[in-house]
């Protein structure tokens, strides 16, 4: 399973360079609205200390990070949900995504143009939430007239299950109607299961990523806070991105170097990192590890999943055939220095079909199909 993100936010807000310093992918980059017409994607591998330090304890042929998949949306504009600018050809884009990764402009260039002629992150933050919103409420309203329809069916199941996704939607219409996300409506679990079928874009979780310039990367930035205020406000999160420095960390070619540069910049990671600690947490991931002489491996679940879906996510076949799991933890690893350590201070445990997989658990499958 792996991350997937779409980036959204006005026109010339820098999305294409923050986009192209995180993947080092050359996405078209313009100073002029619309720039970016069609989707640009990149595959970005995760940073992750904890599998480069089981790379070097176990020398694997191979090691592979977890990955996420960031897609570079166009610049939406006000009434971009009734066809202004690239309209709803954008919009069906963001449907797409797992989640939206909000790029506000936070800096100051009068030789970049900004759409509405001034730097306010929260007026281009009500802009972009109107527009998803519009576009749910034309959404959702198709949905209803299709569903009163299958009203008509004789089949007491589907019939109940049609009164129950319209009294969902029939509650989060009036915050579409406010301009607000879907997700700011309190939902209970099968309420909310019902609102999946219609696939709103402001179910999706949100985070927001401030473009800074290098002054604002390495001292306060006024901009910023009032956004990550925004951010708490709604139980979202907010980073800080420099699309010069991502750019110029992208070229270095080892870690060291890497490390080098974020200490001289006075940053303790980049922005890539940031953006998806911020993203795992706010979207209850989990990272487990695979690890020996032939790879090392992360893999990406949710938090709560089991170790049958932990199984299920390096291949179908472990999860149906799931017999038990060898584990350990990656701290108790470091702790005792190798896996003949951990057995001999019984720290590599046996579990089965109910044991719910820990971020950093460091597991071996064993299947029968």
């Amino acid at each position: 399973m792996a991350l997937n993100c779409g980036i959204v936010g006005l026109p010339n807000v820098g999305k294409s360079t923050i986009f192209s310093a995180l993947t080092s992918a050359k996405a078209e980059a313009a100073n002029y609205p619309f720039c970016t017409i069609d989707p640009n994607v990149g595959i970005v591998s995760l940073p992750d200390k904890r599998l480069a330090q089981l790379s070097s304890m176990f020398s694997p042929k191979k090691t592979i990070p977890a990955v996420v998949e960031f897609v570079d949306i166009a610049g939406l504009v006000k009434g971009a949900s009734k066809g202004e600018g690239l309209g709803n050809q954008f919009l069906s884009h963001i449907r797409e995504v797992g989640m939206i990764a909000h790029v506000v402009r936070c800096f100051d260039d009068p030789d970049i143009i900004h759409v509405a002629n001034r730097v306010d992150p929260i007026d281009d933050i009500e802009v972009i939430h109107t527009e998803l919103a519009l576009a749910d409420l034309d959404s959702l309203d198709k949905r209803v007239e299709k569903l009163q329809k299958q009203l008509k069916v004789q089949d007491a199941t589907i019939k109940k299950e049609t009164e129950r996704e319209l009294a969902a939607l029939a509650k989060v219409r009036p915050a579409l109607q406010e301009g607000r996300a879907a997700r700011s409506v309190q939902l209970e679990g099968d309420e909310a299961e019902a609102i999946g079928r219609s696939f709103l874009i402001t179910m999706k979780r949100e985070l927001y990523v401030c473009n800074v310039d290098e002054k604002g990367a390495k001292s306060g930035n006024a901009y910023v806070e009032k956004v990550r205020a925004r951010a708490a406000a709604e139980g979202a999160e907010a980073v800080a991105i420099c699309g010069k420095f991502e750019a110029e960390l992208a070229d270095l070619g080892s870690e060291e170097e890497k490390r080098e540069f974020l200490a001289e910049i006075g940053l303790e990671e980049s922005g890539l990192s940031s953006l998806a600690h911020a993203a795992y947490r706010l979207l209850g991931l989990r990272t487990f590890f695979t690890a020996g002489a032939d790879e090392c491996r992360a893999w990406t679940i949710r938090a709560g999943d089991k170790a049958p879906q932990a199984a299920g996510v390096i291949h179908t076949d472990f999860e149906k055939g799931f017999i038990k799991a060898e584990v350990y933890s990656f701290e108790d690893l470091v702790a005792l220095g190798s896996e003949k350590a951990l057995r001999e201070a019984g720290k590599l445990r046996q579990e089965g079909r109910e044991y719910v997989v820990a971020d950093g658990d460091v597991m071996f499958f064993k299947f029968n199909v």
